[in-house]
């Protein structure tokens, strides 16, 4: 697995309690972890186009128009 992807997933699962060995794999722990990670991928993916200095629509930066067309804030 990609290092940083590895990264993020890790960060994901410690963050929503879910475990690989199956303890606390409930449906809604499933559910949070998807959404984390999912997360965590698309703040990511912001974050590095915004070192990349690109521009957007109404001169907002490009990680900050990603983050707000899937509602994802930190």
């Amino acid at each position: 697995m990609n290092p940083k992807i590895e990264e993020l997933w890790n960060k994901a699962a410690n963050v929503t309690a879910a475990y690989p060995s199956g303890r606390n794999n409930s449906w809604q722990t499933q559910v949070n972890f998807m959404n984390t990670f999912a997360e965590l991928v698309i703040l990511e993916c912001s974050y590095l186009a915004d070192q990349a200095h690109y521009k957007a629509i109404g001169g907002k930066t490009a990680g900050g128009y990603i983050r707000e067309q899937f509602g994802v804030v930190q």
